[in-house]
């Protein structure tokens, strides 16, 4: 085959295959975004394809049916390699490959089932339209892939998957010149969300976009871009469709060409603006979700955080979508004027994925990731004495003991209890204990009592 699979890539079919093997049926393989994810599973496809079964992957937007099946192309080196299942589209179900959105899918009764399954985001898998297609395949070997295991609401994927099977990480990739180092800023003036209300796992929509929709959040934004990455390809993450458009707006009345997608919007004209975005043609896209996920544009170059999320998969998500390398492309740059870095750490965090659900977060973090922002340039990096990025030296601080009345009182009493202990050991008979009997309080035989336990340790000893 044309394409020549990374180690890494190899690796995953082995641990994947394996894992059939030993009796899972149905496997979800995690691997960062940017890692070929979708030229691994395509290889696979056309592997069980020439073995003479047959093969359905599943997608949840109409976007990814296309890219997936120029990977198809770019891995078999064929044109004709797979039938589409999708609205208003000529199905050709003689192929043994179908890639299919799974809301279509749902619909339509096909003339047979499937033996092997792929899940592209396959954190989605959990609702029901899924399940129903599933369900109607229910004899077939299932891959989901995803780099977020995940989702908002806290569900886990264990009552799917019966086995995690782990990719590289970002920071292997990135060591690897697989993916691109980034640079992670969080400029002053972010999003506030101490107000804001929390629903299925993270801020409620409404409030989110009052929040960050505002003239003054958005002229930073736009300042910022000029002065980390003025030019570049950037997608800006927003809180709402309307959110997206004025951001847009603002980058056009900058002087950039910039262009908001959405859900809405017909199917060329999206098409049209992300395909001139890909061609280096426009400077910046903003978006509401829509692109949070599956866009293949190595050449994005920085990601503008203008939303603000309690979940830890759609951060790594939006941070992921600039992480590719590209020629020229030295590092990636996201602007975080959400905060989220503050949640959910560095682009390069290691996540300890599970099968098992994850508890929903209604209230802010405890601050145990490790990081350190620079107040010069305002660079957010592991921590160092030094910022790596513009070399502004940390100043040392004096180590001081925060005290507080009640670890004073503590301390005044332990004082005072082995003061006490030290006259008692100083006591050497009877008058003497008396006598700190009768200072004390004590109740009386509290002196003979300690001088005759002495006399029968001393007896002891003796004998």
């Amino acid at each position: 085959m044309p394409v020549t699979l990374r180690p890494y890539q190899l690796d995953a079919i082995a641990d994947i295959r394996a894992a059939f093997r030993q009796g899972a049926r149905k496997v979800l393989h995690v691997a960062p975004t940017g890692s070929g994810k979708t030229v691994m599973f395509s290889w696979m496809a056309m592997e069980t394809a020439a073995r003479g079964k047959r093969v359905l992957i599943l997608v949840h937007r109409r976007e990814l049916i296309f890219q997936t099946l120029q990977t198809l192309v770019d891995t078999s080196g064929q044109h004709d390699v797979a039938g589409i299942i999708y609205a208003n589209f000529v199905t050709d179900l003689d192929h043994p490959i179908q890639i299919a959105t799974v809301q279509t899918l749902a619909r339509r009764q096909l003339p047979y089932t499937f033996d092997f399954i792929i899940i592209d985001e396959a954190h989605h898998a959990v609702a029901k339209t899924w399940s129903r297609v599933l369900a109607q395949n229910s004899n077939a070997y299932v891959l989901g892939v995803t780099a977020t295991p995940v989702r908002m609401t806290g569900r886990g994927l264990g009552d799917l998957f019966n086995e995690l099977v782990p990719g590289p990480t970002v920071r292997d990739l990135t060591s690897q010149g697989y993916l691109s180092p980034s640079l992670l800023y969080g400029p002053p003036g972010e999003i506030d969300t101490s107000h804001l209300h929390v629903r299925q796992g993270d801020y409620v929509t409404h409030e989110l976009e009052m929040a960050a929709d505002k003239p003054e959040i958005t002229g930073d934004a736009v300042e910022h871009y000029r002065k980390h990455c003025d030019g570049q390809p950037a997608i800006a993450f927003c809180a709402s469709v309307l959110h997206a458009h004025h951001v847009a707006i603002a980058f056009r009345k900058a002087g950039y060409s910039a262009a908001a997608v959405d859900g809405n919007m017909k199917d060329d004209a999206r098409d049209n603006t992300l395909k001139a975005f890909a061609n280096g043609e426009m400077n910046v896209v903003t978006s509401c979700d829509l692109i949070s996920e599956g866009l293949d544009v190595p050449r994005v170059s920085c990601g503008i955080m203008l939303r603000p999320t309690k979940s830890t998969g759609l951060a790594i998500q939006q941070m992921g979508r600039c992480l590719r390398p590209f020629p020229g492309k030295l590092h990636a740059v996201i602007l975080d004027h959400a905060g989220n870095w503050r949640r959910h750490g560095l682009p390069d965090e290691d996540h300890q994925w599970t099968l098992d659900a994850r508890p929903i977060k209604t209230r802010p973090d405890d601050g145990q990731i490790l990081t350190r922002q620079c107040p010069q340039c305002y660079h957010i990096h592991r921590p160092g004495p030094v910022c790596p990025n513009c070399g502004y030296v940390y100043p040392i601080q004096p180590r001081t003991v925060q005290q507080v009345d009640g670890e004073l009182e503590e301390i005044k009493a332990r004082l005072v209890a082995k003061k006490k202990r030290v006259e008692v050991g100083r006591a050497r008979d009877l008058e003497a204990l008396q006598q700190i009997e009768r200072e004390r309080g004590y109740k009386h035989g509290w002196a003979y009592y300690v001088y005759n336990a002495r006399k029968r340790r001393r007896a002891t000893t003796t004998t």
